[in-house]
């Protein structure tokens, strides 16, 4: 018996120890021996800390940048109250350099043709795997990999083909004209007012995300939309600090709510999608009219996406689609009112293209400055501010050697402001830089990707795009507009750019 009880003890003491050098050497072994690995091929950057890495820095830096609103004139503030940490990596140590994202290295890179090289080869950097917590938002397309996503992408493009978009114009237009008409009611008296426009315009863009992938409405989905953004909040919460495998688990009040909400989102957009899917004979419901066609032209259930699936896909457009139109619009509507040469330049053109004529896709083609504009807002307001890429196998980048588990951050917005890409007038609202398109613009290089670049650009480009045209020029046909003096510019990211104080203007009745 003594035998058998020294023989389990032995054994449990040896386990402990392997679990225990295993924790020694995930947390600090590992984590040195890469930093002098990557070091010695020239990476300048941080010392691995343990455990926390960057994170408590990161976290730190954050907190003070959002203490501070900025002045509309103040572009050098931009950058360090958004991406401070980056900023400031990259003004300590040059392009392309290490933090560390916990216990894992992670290479920023700033050189144009590494950034080409990653985006074009994405089968060898992949996408970040979405952690337990960041699944709360978003999974699906924006996730998945290979054969999974390449699946995907065929089920879901042609939703988004030109043909399905010109179809989709009197639902932008209907929803336009619902948030136009409160507003025309509340200049009505005065002939001006005071309007906070965020919130108005996150309605819009939910509302056109109802119409168009349901056939439903804005109240229809507001519940959904409603969760979504408390979701972002306690989702951008979670990722300021390192996740602890498991630590989903614990009874937190914070994991407690997203979960519940993860719960309610779904049952949501599976009830619409119940009530819905007779709407796809009129020809509503563009992801379940994609998905059912698959299925029936192959009659097999294997080629097109499960309920679970599309329910996934669904709630990516809710947030993706939501988020990016609206905060395009806003950044725009603020610019404008900076800018009023630009606002007038805009609705002169939007009048004489447009004038009375029914809005079509052709005509909306013709809108050459606002095009101009929309390229420059999302140059220096990206509503994602960086991607970020992880190798799963030692890889070679431009003259560097990754290990596997190595990190890439594509900081959008630091190389959106760039001078040495950009020219000296980088942080400045320039529309005309992009007056012969983009490629002459970047000069062919890959310094412009507001969504995404290479064979994983963002599908939804072009329904964003056009959902903003027709928005804005709605908006200048019917409105002149400007800063109201209790305006605060304070930029911030929560998931998407936005702005923390919301967008106080004044609108003026044409």
């Amino acid at each position: 018996m003594d035998t058998v009880t020294n023989t389990v003890a032995i054994s449990c003491a040896i386990a402990v120890v392997l679990c225990a050098w295993q924790v020694v050497n995930i947390l600090w072994v590992r984590p040195k021996k890469l930093e002098k690995y990557l070091r010695n091929q020239g990476l300048s950057g941080n010392n691995y800390r343990f455990l926390y890495g960057d994170m408590k820095e990161f976290s730190l830096m954050v907190q003070e940048s959002k203490s501070k609103p900025l002045s509309l004139d103040d572009d050098d503030g931009v950058l360090t109250r958004v991406v401070a940490f980056t900023h400031h990596s990259l003004q300590k140590h040059g392009a392309n350099f290490i933090t560390w994202a916990g216990w894992e290295p992670r290479v920023t890179i700033m050189d144009p043709e590494l950034i080409k090289e990653v985006f074009a080869k994405s089968n060898d950097f992949k996408k970040m795997k979405p952690t337990p917590v960041t699944k709360f938002i978003a999974t699906g397309l924006l996730t998945y990999e290979g054969d999974q996503w390449a699946k995907h992408r065929k089920l879901i493009n042609p939703a988004f083909h030109m043909e399905k978009l010109k179809n989709m114009i009197p639902a932008f237009q209907l929803s336009g004209n619902k948030m136009l008409g409160k507003w025309e009611k509340l200049v009505s008296s005065k002939g001006s007012c005071e309007l906070d426009i965020w919130p108005d315009l996150e309605a819009l863009t939910s509302d056109v995300i109802s119409r168009t992938a349901f056939g439903s409405n804005y109240e229809e989905g507001l519940q959904i939309f409603e969760l979504i953004k408390e979701q972002s909040v306690l989702v951008q919460e979670a990722v300021m600090s390192i996740y602890i495998p498991g630590s989903r688990f614990f009874p937190t009040k914070r994991n407690t709510r997203m979960n519940a909400i993860d719960k309610k989102v779904k049952h949501s957009i599976r009830g619409i999608i119940d009530n819905k899917l007779k709407a796809m004979e009129a020809g509503e419901g563009i992801l379940l009219e994609s998905n059912m066609k698959e299925v029936e032209e192959y009659q097999n259930k294997s080629h097109g996406m499960t309920s679970d699936e599309v329910i996934e896909e669904c709630k990516l457009f809710y947030f993706a689609g939501q988020e990016t139109t609206s905060s395009l619009l806003v950044w725009t509507m603020v610019l404008l009112s900076k800018h009023q040469e630009w606002q007038s330049r805009a609705r002169e053109e939007v009048l004489n293209v447009l004038g009375d004529k029914k809005m079509e896709l052709d005509a909306l083609n013709h809108l050459r400055v606002v095009n101009m504009i929309f390229h420059e807002v999302l140059r220096l307001y990206p509503p994602f501010v960086g991607m970020y890429r992880k190798v799963d196998k030692d890889i070679t980048l431009g003259g560097f050697s990754l290990p596997s588990g190595t990190q890439i951050e594509l900081p959008i917005m630091n190389i959106h402001y760039d001078e040495k890409m950009w020219g000296h007038d980088a942080k400045k609202f320039n529309p005309d830089r992009f007056s012969e398109g983009i490629s002459k613009a970047t000069k062919n290089k890959v310094i412009y990707f507001p969504f995404g670049w290479g064979p994983r650009f963002c599908v939804g480009q072009n329904f964003a795009l056009i959902e903003a045209k027709i928005t804005l020029a709605m908006i200048l046909q019917r409105f002149s507009f400007e800063l109201s003096p209790s305006y605060v510019h304070a930029p911030h990211k929560l998931l998407t750019l936005q702005p923390e104080y919301g967008a106080h203007l004044i609108m003026h009745k044409l």
